[in-house]
């Protein structure tokens, strides 16, 4: 009987000095670097199991693998797979789920002071050489703030979410969750959407993308935040309208703007962040909150951990 082979198709997903520890049943593995739409197909249809981070696996790919039993995400979202045909097709779909905790809280605390105190902006200005021309031992060319005593807004209430209000309570911050958008009722503990916006200095999301909360933050909402107010996006490209964002900074509707995710990845020059990355209240991030050591050595133990509890027969971290 043939071992079961595995095939990992964006192996540079993860950096080259992270290890990925050896199952742990006898295997055939084969990794890729990248694999592109047209090369899936070959590289998948004699896999028993399939790791991909960011490739997408649909019907069209899967309906030829008659070996496939597993598809192990290596990331949280698995928006990457045909969920739909993978349960009709008993096949297996895990992800990875809480290795993050640490690494995206610490990303937004960074991004927030990062902007309140405009440090981009004193750094530029040092290379500009406005320090020489000043004369003096300082200079104040940007308004710096403090973080202490402000109101963090957040939207997503799970690990990420709460994981981020525990870091903003330790630094002196009020902290508010929002209730889904367009509720009737508020759960406890929660404050409406709408309201959650006015009163927060700092804004986080950390939802998921979905019908629901795509463009969750868009014109209309920007147009309800405080003109001091932060936006710092983490969770998806999707949640914010990327051109309203932009308007939004240019017209001092808020004050700025911390973006890791985007709504194409990776974003070319047309996407309106970076068109408009010299904004010196725009602070822009490639999809790194994440990335921590870590946290991305974290995430290959529990990947790791996934297929070999699905060798065993056990389910973990079972999205279907």
């Amino acid at each position: 009987m043939s071992l079961p082979k595995v095939v990992f198709l964006d192996r540079a997903t993860i950096p080259s000095h992270i290890v990925i520890p050896k199952i742990g049943h006898s295997h055939q593995w084969v990794e890729y670097d990248y694999t592109q739409p047209e090369q899936v197909l070959e590289r998948i249809q004699d896999a028993d199991i399939v790791i991909s981070n960011k490739v997408y696996l649909g019907e069209t790919q899967l309906k030829h693998c008659s070996n496939l039993a597993l598809i192990a995400v290596a990331a949280t979202g698995y928006n990457n797979v045909d969920i739909h045909y993978c349960q009709a097709r008993n096949i297996g779909v895990t992800n990875v789920r809480g290795y993050a905790q640490q690494s995206v809280p610490e990303h937004v605390i960074a991004m927030m002071f990062s902007l309140r105190r405009n440090l981009m902006g004193y750094h530029n200005d040092i290379v500009k050489g406005e320090w020489q021309r000043n004369k003096q031992f300082c200079f104040f060319t940007h308004a710096i703030g403090d973080i202490a005593g402000s109101t963090l807004g957040i939207v997503g209430s799970g690990a990420l979410g709460q994981a981020t209000a525990s870091l903003a309570r330790a630094i002196g911050m009020q902290v508010v969750f929002a209730e889904r958008k367009g509720a009737e009722k508020c759960r406890e503990g929660y404050l409406p959407f709408e309201t959650v916006l006015s009163m927060s200095d700092v804004l986080s999301l950390h939802c998921p993308l979905s019908q629901e909360t795509h463009n969750l933050i868009g014109e209309p909402e920007l147009q309800l935040m405080k003109s001091n107010a932060i936006l710092i996006n983490t969770g998806r490209g999707g949640l914010v309208d990327e051109h309203a964002l932009v308007n939004a900074l240019e017209h001092s509707i808020i004050a700025a703007a911390g973006v890791d995710v985007f709504t194409q990845e990776p974003a070319d020059i047309n996407n309106p962040l970076l068109d408009n990355a010299h904004l010196p209240n725009l602070l822009l991030t490639p999809h790194v909150a994440w990335g921590s050591d870590s946290a991305i050595q974290s995430l290959a133990n529990i990947l790791i951990d996934n297929i070999d509890a699905f060798l065993r027969t056990e389910e973990q971290n079972r999205v279907v």
